[in-house]
């Protein structure tokens, strides 16, 4: 793991965005991007915006496919994740409709939706850099504690404390989906990068489980120790418990300039 302690949340933005731009150019036009929701990659999205409003970075003609989605929201509900990628994704980043994908959460064939979607990354070649959140209780996607380490997309039902999380944007906390299809931990790990960005305080005790304390299926986020090539992006308040962070600070102060992130 690459730990990367920002002095901010906005830095955090630059500092990712610099990432996913870096995998970019590194593979090519049709790179393909793993997005997620949530508060915490938004900085992120922003800065990659930044830049391909200033001709810095072209995603025309690259892939995103999204974590998870809830089940029963039709994609046009403002609360779907197909409509919250769309306006934090799709239009921002300039990216073609057609080439970004979410996950299947209606009612007709649940049962598939999860082989379908394997099906659709796989087809796109994998996914080249997967952008990362995480919860309080650390999930990664909506991978709940106790979720298989080698999981693949299925339906999932979610945990009270993560409803309770997400009760702040719906108008009634019983509106809040119980389920979800998302992509697994064995799908993530798929991916050939990994970044995962987190703020604020309330995610200090999952970064310090996560990259600090053993791969446990407890902690789901945790599961990124096993990953190659995985970095992790975070302000002040989320490093506040991490043990190790001077030595996470000096590592970075000793990049070579071939090794540091143009942010």
């Amino acid at each position: 793991m690459e730990i990367i302690i920002c002095p901010s949340e906005a830095e955090v933005g630059l500092v990712g965005a610099a990432k996913v731009a870096q995998i970019a150019a590194r593979v090519g036009p049709e790179v393909v991007i793993g997005v997620a929701t949530g508060s915490s990659p938004l900085s992120t999205y922003q800065a990659l915006a930044d830049r391909v409003e200033a001709g810095r970075l072209d995603l025309s003609k690259a892939s995103a496919f999204a974590l998870d989605e809830y089940v029963g929201l039709t994609h046009d509900h403002p609360l779907s994740y197909h409509d919250t990628i769309r306006r934090t994704v799709t239009e921002p980043l300039k990216m073609s409709p057609e080439r970004v994908h979410v996950p299947d959460g209606s009612l007709t064939d649940l049962a598939s939706a999860g082989q379908r979607y394997e099906e659709q990354i796989v087809a796109a070649g994998g996914v080249d850099i997967q952008i990362l959140g995480i919860g309080a209780n650390g999930h990664v996607g909506f991978n709940e504690p106790s979720s298989s380490l080698t999981s693949r997309t299925r339906m999932k039902t979610l945990t009270a404390q993560t409803r309770a999380d997400n009760a702040r944007f719906f108008d009634n906390p019983d509106d809040v989906p119980r389920h979800c299809v998302t992509q697994g931990l064995g799908t993530i790990l798929d991916a050939r990068q990994v970044l995962l960005v987190a703020t604020g305080s309330g995610k200090a005790d999952a970064i310090a489980a996560i990259v600090e304390g053993p791969v446990t299926a407890m902690w789901p986020g945790s599961v990124l120790q096993l990953h190659q090539h995985a970095t992790i992006v975070v302000d002040e308040p989320a490093a506040a418990k991490l043990t190790m962070s001077d030595y996470y600070r000096l590592v970075q102060a000793s990049l070579p300039e071939w090794q540091k992130l143009d942010a």
